[in-house]
């Protein structure tokens, strides 16, 4: 939802309308008329008419036989482009894949983006249960993941609790953690052990360890890695995640740092 009292002086209304546009066919799998799209733009159908062609013409909707739009492979394009900007250098990628196939678990890079939490990397491991929630963007369940709490930690503590009221706490599972003094008392933990943790909290029979890379004063630099696993098997080996995320998270840092 955006904020009507942060809009800009010199918006330009027909960019926002594009996107507005390009933004309910995205949300629409099977297709959107132009009247549709309308409807749930808010426009009138010459303005969306006109919009829709635009879109269509520069590849980023596609119109089908039937008269509906879809959205067009330009997005996918700027999609990937968008993860290999977050990703960084080749060899940080290089190290995430690598950790995946060694370990057989899904590796995670993540960052604030715009002062949210965001997931900006993945390397798919086949021992890790697949959650197709967790893949570059932002985390809406920062509060559920140990990538999450890694990059909370970084925070003050009053800022932790302003990020919280401002995007919640869902409760994902029965362990997720729903209550401010529940959720700084769990991150003080994680702080003790050298590895932020969640057994469960996010998808039930599922774990998730993280550690920082890359401490910085500008929060928009700080970097964790995080892997995810099943429960069972972090119960039983955490140390052992914890050694091998911390030797990953030194190989990331310094390729991190020969981009600078």
């Amino acid at each position: 939802m955006r904020d009507p009292l942060a809009e800009p002086s010199d918006l330009i209304r027909s960019v926002s309308r594009a996107l507005r546009v390009l933004e309910a066919v995205g949300r629409a799998p099977r297709g959107l008329t132009v009247k549709q799209i309308a409807r749930r733009c808010e426009l009138t159908v010459a303005t969306t008419y006109h919009l829709v062609r635009t879109l269509a013409y520069e590849g980023y909707v596609i119109r089908r036989e039937d008269g509906t739009y879809i959205v067009g492979l330009e997005v996918a394009d700027r999609y990937r482009e968008l993860v290999t900007a977050f990703r960084g250098p080749p060899v940080v990628g290089e190290c995430l894949r690598r950790a995946a196939l060694d370990s057989g678990y899904s590796h995670y890079l993540g960052r604030f983006v715009g002062g949210q939490v965001a997931i900006t990397a993945v390397a798919e491991g086949p021992r890790s249960p697949y959650l197709e929630d967790l893949v570059p963007g932002f985390d809406e369940g920062a509060h559920a993941t140990a990538l999450g709490k890694a990059l909370l930690a970084t925070l003050t503590t009053e800022q932790r609790q302003r990020y919280l009221r401002e995007y919640g706490m869902r409760a994902f599972t029965s362990a997720t953690l729903t209550s401010p003094e529940a959720f700084e008392a769990d991150v003080a933990a994680g702080d003790r052990r050298g590895m932020q943790l969640e057994l469960g909290q996010f998808r039930q029979g599922v774990a998730c360890a993280a550690v920082l890379i890359a401490p910085d004063k500008d929060m928009e630099r700080r970097t964790v890695l995080a892997c995810a696993l099943p429960a069972s098997e972090m119960m039983t080996s955490a140390r052992v995640v914890r050694a091998k995320l911390l030797t990953v998270a030194r190989a990331i840092a310094e390729g991190l740092a020969t981009d600078q």
